[in-house]
């Protein structure tokens, strides 16, 4: 694949299309592609998160510890996001499902692109902080209905 054509690609997903078409071409040159087979992991349950994947083709199963707390991650989703910006352990398994391919986003790359382009690094700090605040509330709604 082209540079061009992973520029497309990470600008198809929403987190990453907040850092404008600049950034994402030094993402796209520093990224890598992946390719695994039908049953092949990504990462472990526990493995220390150091990059983040796009899903470029196929799909991947992420299971934690019970069946109810699986997703699919099809072409174009984003897995790892969190990694890109803290350390941290994996909360799930990442299994692909068919032939699949991603591209790896490096946690020191995506930060040295934050760096290198400070109104991209406000995006992502308004977004992330929208989000939570989102994410509170709805917390806060739902422990007024149990109370």
């Amino acid at each position: 694949m082209s540079i061009e054509d992973d520029v497309a690609l990470l600008a198809r997903v929403p987190a990453l299309n907040l850092l404008g078409m600049t950034a994402l071409q030094v993402l796209a040159i520093g990224a890598e592609q992946r390719d695994y087979g039908k049953g092949e992991e990504l990462f472990q349950i526990g493995d220390a998160a150091d990059a983040g994947f796009v899903v470029r083709r196929g799909s991947f199963r992420l299971s934690a510890d019970s069946p109810r707390r699986e997703t699919i991650a099809a072409a174009g989703s984003l897995i790892g996001e969190l990694a890109l910006m803290i350390e941290m352990p994996r909360p799930a398994t990442a299994t692909a499902l068919e032939y699949s391919s991603v591209v790896r986003l490096s946690r020191s790359l995506y930060q040295r692109v934050l760096e290198s382009h400070p109104d991209a690094a406000r995006r992502v700090r308004d977004d992330l902080a929208a989000r939570t605040s989102e994410a509170a509330a709805a917390i806060g709604n739902l422990t007024a209905k149990l109370i």
